[in-house]
């Protein structure tokens, strides 16, 4: 198993001092979310050889590894221009992944709810330009569900990667995003039992806590104006919202999980480090790492 911090609180950092913070702060691995000077949201990636070679050289000098690279790119698009410019960035992506001798990438579906069916379709294309380009390359992806994205339910995520039909696409799990996967007919969210209909598929998690949006008749949030279709949640510590945390460990314990566990707190960037260290601490005793 591999426990790794996405660094996205420490992004305003150089490079070096990014991976040097994170090596400080006990972790092995690393992984790499947007940040501007590299691989942006949504954007074309910027780095070029010089700043490959400098994160490379980081890494090595600060003796921490990437366990996955995550871009984020609108490769589901029902726009078809907007789609094709996902799949270039990608492409780039791609090249720079094996280029860091990384395994893993990792990302969402990245479409429009309001769309679904023909984000679906711009999806399944994106995956007959990517796929052979991952497979030449030798690297694994994983997908996760997400709010506001026209796949935001554990069941039909965990179909989606199955329906891929790779041994090298995979499903990730992110714990914030609970109350969102159990879809909005239950109250709560059984993470044991999405986690075990994942099954083998799982093979990444994300983990913060964050608030049930749906209790208190909904009222746990007040968002204006009345009926937004806006989608709330929080990168918060363990402990500071309600995610069930004995059904997540527990369950991940049971299944014997051993990919890639990643803290992702966003929330608290003026207490990064505090942040970052008990994050780690709780996974590592937890997981028995």
């Amino acid at each position: 198993m591999k426990i790794a911090l996405d660094p996205y609180m420490f992004r305003a950092l150089p490079i070096d001092d990014m991976v040097r913070t994170v090596a400080e702060l006990g972790y092995q691995y690393i992984e790499l979310s947007p940040r501007d000077d590299f691989m942006p949201f949504f954007l074309h990636p910027r780095a070029d050889d010089e700043r490959i070679a400098a994160l490379k050289k980081s890494l090595r000098t600060h003796g921490v590894q990437l366990s996955s690279v995550l871009p984020l790119y609108k490769w589901s698009s029902p726009d078809e221009t907007e789609r094709q410019a996902a799949v270039r960035y990608w492409k780039r992506m791609i090249e720079i992944t094996a280029e860091l001798e990384c395994p893993l990438m990792n990302s969402e579906f990245n479409g429009r709810p309001e769309r679904a069916a023909e984000s679906e379709a711009a999806f399944w294309r994106s995956m007959e330009e990517l796929l052979p380009l991952f497979e030449r390359e030798g690297i694994a992806l994983n997908l996760e569900a997400h709010p506001d994205d026209f796949c935001e339910e554990n069941t039909p995520a965990v179909d989606l990667v199955r329906a891929i039909n790779k041994p090298w696409v995979n499903y990730l799990y992110c714990a914030p995003h609970s109350f969102h996967l159990s879809g909005t007919s239950e109250v709560g969210a059984d993470i044991a039992q999405m986690m075990r209909y994942a099954g083998d598929k799982l093979q990444h998690v994300h983990i913060a806590d964050s608030f049930n949006h749906k209790g208190s008749s909904g009222l746990r949030y007040i968002l204006n104006p009345p009926g937004t279709p806006a989608r709330i949640h929080q990168h918060l510590d363990i402990g500071q919202g309600e995610v069930d945390w004995d059904a997540f460990f527990g369950t991940l314990r049971e299944l014997k999980f051993d990919g890639v566990a990643t803290a992702c707190v966003f929330a608290w960037e003026e207490r990064a480090w505090e942040s970052s260290a008990f994050m780690l601490d709780r996974i590592t005793k937890e997981l028995a790492v």
